[in-house]
C-alpha cells in the first residue's frame, strides 16, 4: 500500500490496536452451552515441567498448566463431544545466549478445542493464530472457526455491553481439533527465564517460536501422527508460509495451510514500487460496486475481472512508463481508471493515475460526508475534517474491537474456567516498534536468493515446501473488500512460486462478500466454511 513502511505494517492485521488491556473484564451474563459444559475442571502441570525459577536477575519461569472444561458442540452437522483446555506450554526458540540452550525462554498461551474420545491418528489438529505482527489471537478464536463466534452488527459499529456469543455453527471442529495460539510477547504469552522480546521479535525468531509450540504440543499430546494444518490471518499467513516450510525441513509434514487475508511478499510492496497501486485497482472496482459509483451491468466479478485485466495490461504499461507517457495516453488512462473506482477523472490526474488505499477510503464517498474502513471497506462513518486529505480513523477497527475484547474476557473467565492475574495483551508492547524484518528463505540458496533478505518474501518459502511435501494443499480465502491485503496482490504472490502445473494446482482460492476479517460477515462465514468443510478432507487423502 502507500502507507510508509512502518505504517503498513503496523496495521497489516486484524486486531492490532492501540488497546493493553488490564486483567481480566466482566461483560454480560453467563451463557450455558449444555448441560456437560464445566463437569470436568482440571488444573495440572504438564510433564516434564521445568523448576519455577532460575538464578537471580532471570525472569520465574512458570509451570506448564491447564485449565479444562467439557462440552458439546451441537451447532454443526454432528453433534461433537469436546474438552476446552486453556494453558501454557514452554519453549526455547534457540535464541538465547551460549550456555542457555535447552532452557525455556518463552512461555506460550493457546486454548485447545479437542473432540473426546477421537482417535490422533483421525483427528486432525489445526494450528489457528491471527498476525500483526504482535498480535494475539482473540480474533479469530472469537470469530472464525471456533466452537463459539461473538455477535457483531457488522458492517455497523456494534454497541456497548452487555455482549454476546453464541453456539458457532459454522465452526471446524466436526472436521478437526483447534489450537488457537496467542503470539509470544501477546495474550498471556510471555519471555521467561533469560528470554527478552528481542528473542521472538523478528521475522524468524518468531518463526522458530511457533515451530517450538508446535512440536512441543504435539509432543506433549501425542499428536505426531494427526493430520496438521496451519491456520492464519494476515501477519499470520508470511508467519504460516515460512513455518511450513521450516517444519517441513525439520520432520514435521503438513498436510494444509489456511491464509486468510495474505501478505506474503513486503519487498514490492514499498513505496516507490507500481506493484501495489496495480494490486489494489481491482479491489476499488469491487467496493465501488458495492457502494454503486459504477454502473451495475452485469455481475461484480465480471466488473472485477475487468478490472483485473486492465490493471495487467494497459494501466501496468502506464505506469512504467511514468512521465514519458504522452497526453493522450494519460488521458485515457484516468478515465478509464475513474470508470473501475468510481473517483473523478479529475481526482485521478491529480494523483498522477496512482490512487493510494488511504486516499480512496476519505475520497469515494466524500460527497456522502462518510470515510471507509481500511480492514473492511464496507464500513463508513463520519470524519472530524470533511476537507482532509487521508481518513482520521478506521471504522473497521473501532466499530467491532469493544464487543470481541470484552466477550472474549468474560467468555475465557465463565466458560473456560481460566483467570490469571497478569495483563492480556491484544498487542505485544514495543513489539512492532522493534520487529526484525530481516529473513532467510528455506530453499534459498537452490532458488539464488542466498543473501538475507531486509524484507521477507515467503513466497520462496512456500514454494520450497510445497516442491518438498507435494501433497501439501494450500487454500487462501479472500474478502472482496480488504484494504490490508488486497486479493490481487495475494494472486500476484501466489502465481510466482514457480511450480508445475501438478503441484501448482494444489492451491485453491476462495471469494467473499466481507473484508480483512471475512468472518464478520456471517453470510461470508458461511460461505468460507463450506468451502473449507470440502477442502479439508482433499487436504487429508493421500
Amino acid at each position: 500500500m502507500a502507507l510508509e513502511r512502518g505504517l503498513w505494517r503496523a496495521a497489516c492485521s486484524s486486531g492490532v490496536l492501540s488497546l493493553t488491556v488490564m486483567g481480566l473484564l466482566a461483560a454480560g451474563q453467563v451463557r450455558a452451552q449444555d448441560a456437560r459444559q464445566h463437569t470436568e475442571l482440571a488444573k495440572e502441570a504438564a510433564p516434564a515441567t521445568p523448576p519455577q525459577s532460575m538464578k537471580e536477575g532471570a525472569e520465574p519461569i512458570p509451570a506448564e498448566t491447564k485449565v479444562q472444561t467439557k462440552h458439546d458442540w451441537t451447532a454443526g452437522a454432528r453433534p461433537v463431544h469436546y474438552t476446552a483446555t486453556a494453558g501454557n506450554l514452554l519453549i526455547d526458540n534457540g535464541e538465547g545466549k551460549p550456555g542457555d540452550e535447552g532452557k525455556p525462554n518463552g512461555s506460550i498461551f493457546y486454548v485447545a478445542y479437542t473432540e473426546d474420545g477421537a482417535a490422533s491418528k483421525d483427528r486432525p489438529i489445526t494450528f489457528l493464530y491471527n498476525g500483526g505482527p504482535g498480535s494475539a489471537s482473540l480474533w479469530l478464536h472469537m470469530g472464525s472457526v471456533g466452537p463459539v463466534r461473538v455477535v457483531t452488527e457488522s458492517p455497523k459499529a456494534t454497541g456497548g455491553a452487555p455482549f454476546r456469543w453464541v453456539p458457532n455453527q459454522y465452526s471446524l471442529l466436526d472436521k478437526s481439533d483447534l489450537v488457537f495460539i496467542d503470539a509470544p510477547m501477546t495474550g498471556f504469552s510471555r519471555a521467561v527465564g533469560k528470554g527478552t522480546a528481542k528473542d521472538f521479535a523478528g521475522v524468524d525468531q518468531d518463526v522458530k517460536a511457533f515451530e517450538a509450540f508446535i512440536v512441543r504440543y504435539i509432543t506433549v499430546n501425542q499428536r505426531w501422527n494427526s493430520p496438521k494444518f496451519l491456520f492464519g490471518e494476515s501477519y499470520g499467513t508470511p508467519r504460516s508460509a515460512a513455518l511450513v516450510a521450516a517444519l517441513n525441513n525439520d520432520g514435521v509434514e503438513f498436510n494444509g495451510v489456511t491464509l486468510l487475508s495474505s501478505i506474503l511478499n513486503y519487498d514490492i510492496r514499498d513505496p516507490g514500487y507500481d506493484t501495489e497501486t496495480k494490486t489494489y485497482l481491482p479491489s476499488y472496482a469491487a467496493i465501488a460496486w458495492y457502494y454503486k459509483k459504477v454502473p451495475q451491468t452485469g455481475t461484480m466479478q465480471e466488473f472485477v475481472q475487468k478490472a483485473r485485466e486492465f490493471s495487467r495490461g494497459p494501466y501496468a504499461a502506464a505506469l512504467e512508463q511514468g512521465d514519458a507517457l504522452p497526453a493522450a495516453e494519460f488521458d485515457s488512462i484516468a478515465q478509464q481508471v475513474a470508470g473501475f473506482t468510481g473517483l473523478s477523472v479529475e481526482f485521478v490526474k491529480r494523483a498522477k493515475l496512482r490512487i493510494s488505499p488511504t486516499r480512496f477510503r476519505k475520497e469515494l464517498m466524500r460527497d456522502d460526508d462518510q470515510i471507509l474502513g481500511r480492514y473492511d471497506a464496507r464500513f463508513d462513518a463520519f470524519d472530524t475534517d470533511e476537507a482532509g486529505e487521508f481518513p482520521g480513523f478506521d471504522p473497521s477497527d473501532t466499530g467491532i474491537s469493544g464487543v470481541f475484547v470484552g466477550a472474549f474476557h468474560e467468555y475465557l473467565q465463565t466458560e473456560l474456567k481460566y483467570t490469571s492475574s497478569e495483563q492480556y495483551y491484544l498487542q505485544g508492547p514495543g513489539i512492532i516498534q522493534n520487529w526484525d524484518w530481516k529473513h532467510k528463505p528455506s530453499g534459498a540458496g537452490m532458488m539464488g536468493y542466498g543473501r538475507e533478505q531486509l524484507q521477507p518474501d515467503t513466497v520462496i518459502d512456500l514454494a520450497d515446501a510445497m516442491r518438498k511435501n507435494p501433497h501439501l494443499k494450500v487454500f487462501s480465502a479472500n474478502g472482496w473488500f480488504d484494504l490490508a491485503t488486497p486479493f490481487f496482490g495475494t494472486e500476484h504472490d501466489l502465481g510466482q512460486m514457480m511450480l508445475p502445473p501438478r503441484i501448482a494446482s494444489n492451491v485453491q482460492f476462495g471469494y467473499y462478500p466481507a473484508g480483512h476479517m471475512v468472518y464478520l460477515n456471517v453470510d461470508a462465514l458461511k460461505a468460507m466454511h463450506a468451502d473449507l468443510e470440502k477442502w479439508y478432507p482433499t487436504a487429508i487423502a493421500q
